[in-house]
């Protein structure tokens, strides 16, 4: 039997000729660290040219995280120390992000000229489509606060087949009535606007306790140097029409909904009475904090079929504690807190349609 003999085997056509392997590291580096960065792109619409940032590469088979953001703020300040947690990195590592800015209200974004008509919560919610068609992809998981969470309402509504799922943190579904249109009115005659969309940002009581948090969100929307397209995205927040949901009925969001909501946030009463009919409707009736917030959209995900083999801790270890009182936010309604057996395993069971799971962290 001959005797085997090593082989040394070069590489003879190297994929970019002339590149020595330290330069080869050096451009994978570089790769990632603009994609840890994030690319950020500008699209026009019929309604406008909008501004969005791509953080990681798409993935098979798996929707865009895209998120939108709330008055007052952009896409860093409302939702970087949410993607910025620890825990969150094992979703991103999952999933790309869209981090979509409303007009105008990007870093760096020009004043808009006086006179200047803002598009309405409607056609935000109609500029989706051409970001979504430039960046070719076709389903989305959207993540939207406030004002955002509304404007990705609208988009499932009109887009239900690209739509998986939605996460609406603080959403008010309602158009103002006459009542709110007055009070709006009057404490616009009182209050500078910097302090009424911190009236929409926190509550009552987070605002009187005045404390480092307030301080750092008020001094950035005073000192905003484009305070009055601010203003323009609020004044269209104000007027929004009416989601007009309807239980069982044709209007209503058919992906499942993670509903978040803040512990005396001022929607708070809007977001527990939503008629939805979605196949997971999971509340969570705490202040958003990272930690506990990352933890239930994991079980969110785990529940649409994604992510089955991540590890739960946070929820998991409270749940006995904190998962399975009854509770009543006042005294005119009662609501059990459940979590479904199946988080054992760390899954959630959807139930039948229109079941409702709060958490309470």
């Amino acid at each position: 039997m001959a005797e085997l003999q090593e082989v040394q085997i070069t590489e003879e056509k190297p994929l970019l000729p002339g590149q020595t392997p330290e330069a080869a590291k050096e451009a994978e580096l570089a790769a990632r660290i603009l994609l840890d960065q994030g690319q950020t792109h500008s699209v026009e619409t019929p309604y406008g040219s909008v501004t969005f940032t791509v953080y990681g590469t798409p993935k098979p088979k798996r929707p865009a995280i895209l998120t939108y953001h709330d008055v007052g703020l952009n896409y860093k300040s409302c939702f970087q120390p949410l993607f910025q947690f620890g825990d969150m990195q094992e979703i991103i590592q999952n999933f790309v992000r869209v981090h979509v800015d409303a007009p105008g209200m990007e870093e760096g974004a020009p004043v808009f000229p006086l006179g200047y008509q803002y598009p309405s919560l409607d056609q935000l919610a109609d500029m989706i489509p051409c970001i979504l068609q430039y960046l070719n992809f076709s389903t989305i998981i959207g993540v939207g606060v406030g004002a955002g969470a509304y404007v990705l309402s609208r988009y499932a509504l009109n887009h239900p087949d690209t739509v998986e799922g939605l996460v609406l943190i603080n959403i008010d579904p309602n158009a103002k009535g006459w009542m709110d249109w007055a009070a709006h009115k009057l404490t616009g005659l009182t209050s500078s606007v910097s302090e009424m969309i911190l009236g929409h940002l926190f509550s009552q009581e987070e605002l009187s306790r005045n404390s480092e948090l307030i301080q750092k969100y008020r001094n950035i929307i005073t000192h905003a140097p484009n305070l009055e397209n601010i203003e323009l995205y609020w004044n269209s927040y104000n007027n929004r029409r009416d989601l007009n949901f309807e239980r069982g009925g044709d209007i209503t969001l058919k992906c499942p909904v993670m509903l978040v909501v803040g512990d005396q946030a001022p929607h708070e009463d809007a977001v527990v009475t939503l008629p939805l009919t979605s196949s997971l409707h999971l509340l969570l009736t705490v202040l958003p904090q990272p930690g506990k917030l990352t933890e239930a959209f994991k079980y969110f995900l785990q529940g649409m079929g994604y992510m089955a083999s991540s590890c739960m801790t946070r929820l998991s270890r409270s749940r006995t504690a904190s998962l399975t009182s009854a509770a009543s936010i006042d005294g005119n309604r009662s609501r059990s807190r459940t979590l479904s057996q199946s988080s054992e395993s760390g899954t959630l069971s959807s139930g039948p349609p229109g079941h409702t799971m709060e958490v309470s962290c």
